[in-house]
């Protein structure tokens, strides 16, 4: 059950769904269940979606004006929103607004980052005072991301990316870019062609540079628009991978110059493209575990 937290009640937050990449992906094995066995670094950026909740005395849980192709029974925060309503019992509801910029289907985590800025500020707003772990357990219900943007700290993920262990990386610059299609995680993973039997990590310290996506190669064969994606980044100079199970690519910049650089070769050449930073931790991180704002 939850506990109520003694503080003064808020209406409406509005709070950041910041993206993620991977730097590296690997497939170490397949379970019984058709779930496979990961290995990945997890990394928070800055480009984000925006997540206002405002309270609702009635119980009732809405999404308004909802972005191209989300409605309140498919968007991840609805669901989030309902999830944390039925752990809790609690009579409090919530309108979600949603200001998408990450894009979908791109490798980014924007849905899951939206479900658990729903969940942390959902926390907050009905003074509820879970702890993070058992948000990180609500977040897993709904999808394999959600866990590590609840975390909210670079993470080596293992297992199907619920085994999060914190890890301390440098400030980094990232130009990330999309091909403009969406791919869908489901066929990535179940294509007969995906390479499942990558050795699991021998080394518990590794550089930016370290390792591959497995994914990469099914992936950009499902949508060949991410190796074109790629030989413009190659084109332009910088070292690209694809994140998640696609769609977007990424590039590590060595100082602000490159990546503007970088991005506006990019642009020029017809493709959608981002200038970010790693953070150290999601700005909503302390929003949780006894915090008050």
């Amino acid at each position: 059950m939850a506990r109520t937290l003694a503080v003064a009640r808020v209406a409406s937050l509005k709070l950041p769904a910041v993206a993620k990449i991977n730097l590296f992906l690997h497939v170490t094995g397949r379970r019984d269940d058709g779930y496979h066995w990961l290995e990945s670094v997890f990394v928070p950026i800055s480009l984000a979606d925006t997540v206002r909740l405002t309270l609702r005395t009635d119980g009732e849980i809405h999404l308004l004006n909802a972005p191209e192709g989300l409605s309140e029974s498919n968007d991840l925060a609805c669901r989030a929103a309902r999830a944390l309503q039925a752990a809790t019992r609690t009579h409090w509801g919530v309108d979600i607004e949603l200001v998408k910029r990450i894009p979908q289907g791109a490798g980014l985590g924007g849905g899951s980052s939206d479900a658990a800025s729903a969940l942390l500020g959902l926390n907050r707003l009905w003074n509820l005072a879970l702890p993070r772990a058992e948000l990180q357990n609500i977040g897993a219900t709904l999808g394999a991301d959600v866990p590590f943007f609840v975390f909210g700290l670079p993470a080596l993920a293992r297992g199907v990316g619920e085994q999060l262990r914190a890890v301390t990386l440098p400030a980094q610059l990232v130009v990330v870019a999309s091909p403009g299609v969406a791919v869908a995680t489901g066929p990535v993973f179940t294509h007969p062609d995906l390479k499942r039997d990558t050795p699991p990590l021998s080394v518990s310290v590794f550089d930016v540079d370290f390792g591959r996506n497995d994914l990469q190669p099914v992936a950009a064969r499902l949508a060949p628009e991410i190796n074109r994606l790629c030989e413009a980044f190659v084109a332009a100079g910088a070292n690209p991978r694809m994140t998640g199970s696609g769609s977007c690519v990424f590039a590590l910049a060595h100082d602000a110059n490159q990546a503007r650089t970088l991005r506006a070769a990019l642009v020029q050449a017809g493709w959608r493209a981002w200038a970010v930073r790693t953070l150290r931790r999601h700005p909503l991180y302390s929003l949780v575990d006894g915090a008050i704002i």
